[in-house]
């Protein structure tokens, strides 16, 4: 049974076919208008569970997002208090949970109303919102990975420089670009698909506002779109930072290789693998969701990946860097005794 909106937002559903219902006094081109104009809000069509199935969904979905949340603000606050987390490569990895939470944040609460309360509506506004946080979040993590990766590199490659290279200026300047090149892209991003017009169709096959299934969904123009601007945001925004840190790790192994003893090279390797770890993980998924075709047999598979993607990846982070990092772990335990000490 697939789990939709009760009986009052099927009547919402009703009303809005009337609403965009023209008079038959009026012209083609009126009722054009209309239609482009009375959508005002979206429904999204989640999983396709029974009512006995909903309870262990919502609470799952639930201690995913608690647990991203803790996970990730414990990896914020560790490197803040934390002196011997006060380095680079901790400085981005505090930026990137912190990424992380506002990511999680921006689609899980909605996803678990919708579970709670039934009501499967979502606004215009929320709907370009949480475009603009997709954009968002995805554009500043890709920006963030490969800052991490170049941290990485120059530390093992160029290790006599590190000091003089990642300075504090060059660090905060690599996090504002990071951030600000994220902000900028998803807000144009956004103001494109909020000046797109919207007819019949109001339902959205996934379990947030999934920009493509807009376009799909909208009876504007979008060649420039679909043309030219999404093949293109995805050479620079998703190919370019894989290019940059597949070529930071490839001097990277190069580097390691040249040490001579197998501890030497363990304990290199061991300094960069829990980022290794995680632009696997991040960039595995981004291409499963973004590169497998879409077609109406495999919707719900979709909806599976793209929980993955918004939920697990974010879940996963803060794990990864607390069990694999032996400098987290320390971090982990002096903090601990602090607290107990007060």
């Amino acid at each position: 049974m697939r789990f939709r909106a009760d009986s009052g937002a099927g009547l919402q559903s009703g009303d809005c076919h009337r609403k965009c219902r023209s008079p038959p006094a009026e012209n083609n081109s009126s009722k054009n208008l209309q239609n482009k104009t009375s959508l005002r809000q979206f429904h999204l069509e989640i999983f396709l569970i029974s009512e006995t199935e909903l309870l262990a969904v919502f609470i799952g979905i639930l201690l995913m997002y608690l647990l991203a949340v803790t996970g990730n603000l414990i990896i914020v606050t560790l490197v803040c208090s934390v002196s011997q987390l006060h380095k680079p490569m901790y400085f981005f990895l505090c930026n990137l949970s912190a990424q992380d939470i506002i990511y999680v944040s921006a689609f899980l609460p909605k996803l678990l109303a919708i579970l709670i309360t039934g009501d499967t509506s979502i606004s215009f506004l929320g709907c370009i919102t949480q475009i603009f946080m997709f954009g968002f979040c995805i554009d500043s993590e890709f920006f963030l990975l490969s800052c991490m990766a170049y941290d990485r590199y120059v530390a093992i490659c160029i290790p006599l420089r590190y000091s003089l290279i990642m300075n504090k200026k060059y660090c905060a300047l690599l996090i504002t670009l990071s951030w600000c090149g994220g902000f900028l892209n998803s807000l144009f991003f956004a103001i494109m698909f909020s000046n797109l017009s919207y007819c019949n169709k109001h339902e959205i096959n996934n379990i947030y506002c999934d920009p493509i299934i807009l376009l799909g969904l909208s009876c504007s123009d979008i060649t420039f779109i679909v043309t030219y601007y999404i093949p293109i945001q995805g050479l620079l925004l998703g190919w370019l930072p894989f290019v940059l840190i597949f070529s930071s790790y490839i001097r990277i192994i190069m580097t390691i290789l040249q040490i001579r003893t197998s501890v030497g090279r363990h304990k290199t390797f061991s300094s960069c693998s829990s980022h290794l770890t995680v632009v696997i993980l991040f960039f595995g998924t981004s291409l499963v969701v973004n590169m497998k075709p879409k077609s109406d047999n495999s919707l719900e598979s979709d909806k599976l990946l793209s929980m993955l993607y918004i939920g697990l990846v974010p879940l996963v982070n803060p794990l990864v860097y607390s069990l694999r990092n032996k400098d987290v772990l320390k971090a982990m335990k002096l903090f601990s005794k602090n607290i107990c000490y007060i």
